[in-house]
């Protein structure tokens, strides 16, 4: 069983894997009171005349304390980095992690401006946020009670935070930068007199682009029923 844990393991995508990795890893650190939260969250004036610079990675690691929340956003977060990694993302590693470091420089900048702590939230938000433009015809479920397509999910999980009482920053935030993405790589470029912007840096492609595996296995977006989200390609 352990062989087989290690093997499914390392058949995540090497970006889904790193970053969810990191992400649990930091909430058992906290919950066995390794580290604190006062040691993670994002504070400029600690990072600028103190040189807690791991601040600026940390902050997009911790999502609180085991619980719901915390489950949650893990599912989410693994589920729509791999579906991307896998799908517009496959075999451009590179091209994926340039995305991861455009989106954390922005929302760090937002993040001095909106007073936001911990920026994990946000992150995700922004993954779901280029996921369901790239996918605008899939059918979606939440917990079996709304159907919608693709580009409404973001807004459904605002909903679905606003209902639970939490602050919809964290949200829109997400939403804004997953759309700068979006509207740079997907839209100006295609615009008359446009052209692409984001260019990833022959340094990212020279460490990460490899040779594609013929024995990846893709993680599929048809879900069976009963799934926490199911997804529904459309019928012809």
């Amino acid at each position: 069983m352990a062989h087989s844990f290690t093997q499914e393991y390392f058949q995540i995508p090497v970006v889904t894997r790193a970053y969810t990795t990191a992400c649990v890893l930091t909430t058992a650190a906290v919950q066995l009171e390794v580290i604190t939260p006062f040691q993670l969250y994002f504070n400029p004036d600690l990072i600028i005349r103190r040189y807690q610079i791991w601040r600026l990675i940390t902050s997009f690691l911790f999502f609180g304390s085991v619980g719901f929340s915390f489950v949650f956003n893990i599912i989410f977060l693994y589920r729509y980095c791999r579906m991307l990694e896998e799908g517009c993302f496959r075999g451009r590693t590179a091209d994926f992690v340039f995305m991861f470091l455009f989106g954390g420089t922005v929302m760090t900048l937002f993040g001095l401006i909106a007073n936001v702590f911990f920026l994990g939230q946000a992150f995700i938000i922004m993954l779901v946020y280029v996921w369901s433009r790239r996918h605008p015809f899939v059918r979606m479920n939440f917990f079996g009670l709304l159907n919608f397509q693709a580009p409404f999910l973001p807004w459904v999980l605002m909903g679905f935070s606003l209902l639970l009482g939490n602050s919809i920053v964290v949200d829109l935030l997400g939403i804004s930068v997953g759309h700068m993405y979006y509207f740079l790589e997907d839209v100006f470029p295609n615009q008359l007199g446009g052209r692409r912007l984001l260019m990833t840096p022959e340094l990212l492609r020279a460490m990460f682009d490899q040779p594609e595996d013929p024995d990846y296995r893709l993680l599929h977006e048809e879900q069976q029923d009963g799934d926490l989200m199911q997804d529904e390609e459309p019928q012809d």
